[in-house]
């Protein structure tokens, strides 16, 4: 049963109990699943990948461990704070902490916008990627429409359901998606690659070239998500310490991996071959390294994996957007409505179908519009909400050395400070590689690439005249604006 709030009485007798979110249900493994699913590790590799070795050359892999570093430095100050914040908010609870309740209500808009963005985008992804399967699979042209909409009801469904239904469905979707990579690896390790195992990937020579700038703006979108961690505190056994467990496990998981599968898919092709493979047909480059060292039949279970995994993701990303609303509406921001529970699974169900609704009225949009569901639908939509994610970051490790500054505590200089200074600067030049490659992302023209990158600054200044309305207006919800709530028990 969910946990629920104390009950009030009025004249002698006691009123229902509200439901609420159900505390205690998700340990370290559980919510680790759910934001290494929200990166897509299949869709991320297979569809990714092939152009950041054929940007980056032999090495690429060194590029997603550069970006698994810089995420780790991140988390160092980011999983510290957590163990101070309790708000459900998370990153925009931390801004207000640390730089003000100003600049925290830009950044609520923000994160709220920022995550949407990842998840309606991927909508499109889900489409082409389905429609891709069943055209290698059965030969047959489908429509991408219906399979979106189809999508978006049974992510729809699965965010009504209670988190431990989530945490079980991510799971399963997740070890099969990572499986099929594992295998594409053994195939290679076993059979020695195409011309014998090389690691000439680490060479600082294959490493400082031109080209590593792009690799490290794909490599920082690969992770993106991985900070919902804290998004899941109130749902978290042991809070204090399974945040943070599960944050350094997806960063470390994602890093490691990453950098590990692309190593394996130039060794598929040999050093001297791979760029040019990439090159020739960047889409196929993982169907057809499986095929030859596991089998065709691997290959159509990929196809199918890689549909999985999107819908993973989605999954994922809809149930941290839940829980944004849900969070905004107990803070008096968004309509009342939106803080519902549901009495049984315990989950944010009136969130999640407001979410729903905005998501099938901006994919029918675009549909109408005659876009693409991939170059348009997903690119235009989904790189802004990526944008957005890692200004949050950058907001954040800003806000984590003000907070501390400001309350007595027993954490190190190095957790408080040099830690979160330094990913401070480190995010800041990621964010400037993502900008300055953003035609790699959306293929797009420089006014629409423009006009995308303009979004989130955008966005904050939006949310900062909210800011400035509600201290006018209503001074009491600007006053109470991200409040720490009860500790948690086992805090």
């Amino acid at each position: 049963m969910p946990v629920t709030h104390s009950a009030s009485s009025s004249g002698g007798s006691a009123t229902a109990p509200a439901p609420s979110l159900r505390s205690g249900s998700l340990g370290t493994t559980d919510i680790a699943f759910f934001v290494i699913s929200a990166a897509a590790p299949l869709t991320v590799m297979a569809g990714v990948a092939p152009l950041a070795i054929m940007l980056g050359g032999i090495g690429a892999p060194t590029g997603y461990l550069i970006a698994g570093i810089t995420l780790a430095v991140f988390a160092v100050g980011f999983t510290t704070m957590s163990r101070h914040v309790r708000s459900g908010g998370a990153f925009y609870a931390y801004i207000t902490r640390g730089l003000g309740r100003t600049a925290g209500i830009g950044a609520a808009l923000l994160a709220l916008v920022g995550y949407n963005g990842m998840e309606i985008g991927v909508y499109g992804l889900l489409g082409s990627a389905t429609q891709g399967t069943v055209q290698a699979l059965f030969g047959v042209d489908i429509p991408w429409l219906p399979i979106s909409l189809a999508g978006l009801l049974l992510i729809g469904y699965g965010g009504y359901r209670s988190i431990e239904f989530g945490a079980k469905v991510l799971g399963v979707l997740l070890v099969a998606e990572i499986g099929i990579l594992v295998l594409l690896a053994g195939g290679v390790l076993i059979k020695g690659g195409a011309s014998g195992l090389s690691l000439a990937s680490l060479a600082p020579g294959n490493v400082l070239v031109p080209g590593t700038a792009a690799v490290l703006a794909f490599a920082f979108a690969a992770f993106t998500g991985f900070e919902s961690t804290v998004i899941y505190r109130r749902e978290a056994r042991n809070p204090a310490r399974t945040v943070p467990r599960a944050t350094y496990l997806a960063v470390g998981f994602l890093g490691l991996f990453y950098a590990f599968i692309v190593w394996i898919a130039i060794q598929a092709f040999g050093n001297a071959q791979v760029v040019a493979a990439a090159g020739a047909d960047p889409a196929g480059l993982f169907f057809s390294a499986i095929t030859t060292y596991v089998g065709a039949w691997a290959a159509d279970l990929m196809h199918i994996l890689i549909v999985t995994s999107v819908l993973a993701s989605l999954l994922a990303f809809h149930n941290a957007i839940n829980r944004y609303g849900l969070a905004l509406a107990e803070e008096g921001i968004l309509p009342k409505a939106l803080g519902r529970v549901h009495p049984r699974h315990g989950s944010p169900y009136v969130a999640g179908l407001v979410q729903t609704v905005l998501g099938a009225v901006v994919v029918v949009a675009f549909a109408v519009a005659g876009a693409d569901p991939y170059g348009q639908l997903l690119l235009w939509v989904n790189t802004p909400g990526m944008l957005g994610l890692m200004t949050l970051q950058l907001l954040v490790a800003l806000a984590v050395p003000f907070y501390f500054r400001r309350v007595n505590h027993r954490e190190g200089v190095l957790r408080t400070v040099v830690a979160p200074i330094a990913a401070a600067v480190l995010l800041t030049a990621a964010i400037t590689l993502v900008i300055t490659h953003l035609d790699l992302f959306t293929g797009a023209s420089a006014t629409v690439n423009t006009l995308l990158a303009a979004i989130v600054p955008l966005v904050f200044l939006v949310g900062l005249a909210l800011a400035w309305r509600l201290r006018r207006a209503r001074p009491e919800v600007y006053e109470h604006f991200a409040a720490e709530p009860p500790a948690d028990a086992g805090d």
